[in-house]
C-alpha cells in the first residue's frame, strides 16, 4: 500500500499557536511531519523545537525535514521517540519548559503502509499497534481473549457502532473455529455480525470496529487525557495549546478539558469555538472532514480579555 499523508489544518493550526523568539513548541505528535516543518521553518533559531512519537519511522521523517534546514539559522531540535502521555518526564529529562504545544490526533497516513493492519482494505497481521508490537497489547490479542461483553462495549463505546453486540458475538464464534491473526478474517467477522444493508453504504462495516480496537490498543483516550492535563500544567502564562480532533469521543474529552481548565481560572478558549477546514481544503482532502482544533490561551481568562481590549480601544 502507498503511503501517504495529508496534514490537516496546518495552517490554522500553526498560526494558533502564534510561535515567537525564545518559544519551547511541542509537536507531540509527529505523524507525517506536516505541522513540524511548518513549526521549524517559523521558528527563530533562539528557540527549541521537540517532536514526540511513539513510531520510530515518525522521527525519521523528521529528521529528513530537520536536515533540510541549514544548521546557522534554525533552532535547536528535539526528537523523541515516546508517548505524549509521558509529556511532564519527557520535559522533565530535558530540562525544558513548554510554551507552546500541538496535539494532531489524527493517525498518520504513513502507518498505513507499515503492515500492521490499520486498515481493513489490505490483508495484514492484526496489531493496530503504534510502537514495538512484541512489547504490548495488539489487536489480536484483544479479539481472540477478550470475553465477548467486553468486546461489545469497547466496540460500543470507542467505536460508537450501533451492531457492537451482534459483531462481538460474531467475532467469539469466528475464533472458537480459528483465532483472528489477521485483518480479513476480522472483516469477514464484522460483516457477518451486521445486516445486508449495513454493508452496502459509503462508509466501510468494519471502520467504527477497526477505530474502536485502534484506541483500545494504544490507550488512546488516557493518552490524550494525561498529556493534556500535562500540558496544562506545563505552559505558562501567555502560552498556547493546540489541539485537532478527528472524531466526537476525543473532541468531547478536549472540549471538557479546555472547558475546565478555563472554569479554574487556568486560560481560556481563543476563540471560543473550534475552528475548522475551510471548503477548499476539504476539497482537496475530503478526509478532513471531521477535523476540529481547539486553542487554548495559557493564564488569560475571558474576562482578562475583555478588560484589556477596553483599555486600549483601537483594538477593540
Amino acid at each position: 500500500m502507498e503511503a501517504r499523508h495529508d496534514t490537516v489544518l496546518l495552517e490554522e493550526a500553526v498560526a494558533g499557536l502564534k510561535i515567537a523568539a525564545g518559544d519551547v513548541v511541542v509537536d507531540a505528535t509527529l505523524g507525517g511531519a506536516g505541522h513540524f516543518k511548518r513549526i521549524l521553518e517559523q521558528l527563530p533559531a533562539d528557540g527549541t523545537l521537540v517532536g514526540i512519537d511513539a513510531d520510530a519511522d515518525a522521527l525519521v521523517r523528521a529528521q529528513a525535514v530537520v536536515d533540510e534546514v541549514p544548521g546557522a539559522v534554525r533552532p535547536t531540535v528535539k526528537l523523541v521517540n515516546g508517548n505524549f502521555r509521558d509529556l511532564a518526564a519527557l520535559m522533565n529529562e530535558n530540562d525544558l519548559v513548554p510554551t507552546k504545544v500541538l496535539f494532531d490526533l489524527g493517525w498518520s497516513g504513513f502507518q498505513l503502509a507499515r503492515g500492521r493492519g490499520f486498515s481493513f482494505r489490505a490483508d495484514e497481521p492484526l496489531l493496530m499497534t503504534y510502537g514495538d508490537p512484541s512489547e504490548g497489547t495488539t489487536a489480536s490479542d484483544l479479539v481472540n481473549h477478550l470475553s465477548e461483553a467486553s468486546l461489545s462495549d469497547i466496540i460500543f463505546s470507542l467505536g460508537e457502532e450501533r451492531f457492537a453486540k451482534s459483531i462481538a458475538r460474531s467475532i467469539v464464534a469466528h475464533r472458537e473455529v480459528k483465532e483472528i491473526e489477521t485483518t480479513f478474517e476480522l472483516v469477514a467477522a464484522i460483516e457477518q455480525g451486521t445486516p445486508s444493508w449495513y454493508q452496502h453504504r459509503k462508509l466501510h462495516p468494519a471502520t467504527k470496529t477497526f477505530q474502536a480496537l485502534r484506541i483500545a490498543v494504544n490507550d488512546e483516550l488516557g493518552a490524550l487525557r494525561d498529556g493534556l492535563a500535562a500540558s496544562l500544567e506545563l505552559v505558562p502564562a501567555g502560552g498556547r495549546i493546540a489541539v485537532i480532533t478527528f472524531h466526537s469521543i476525543e473532541d468531547r474529552i478536549v472540549k471538557s478539558m479546555l472547558r475546565d481548565a478555563a472554569a479554574d481560572g487556568k486560560g481560556s478558549l481563543s476563540p471560543r469555538k473550534p475552528i475548522v477546514p475551510s471548503a477548499e481544503e476539504l476539497k482537496a482532502n475530503p478526509r478532513a472532514r471531521s477535523a476540529k482544533l481547539r486553542l487554548f490561551e495559557v493564564g488569560v481568562t475571558a474576562t482578562n480579555r475583555s478588560i484589556n481590549l477596553h483599555a486600549f480601544p483601537a483594538y477593540a
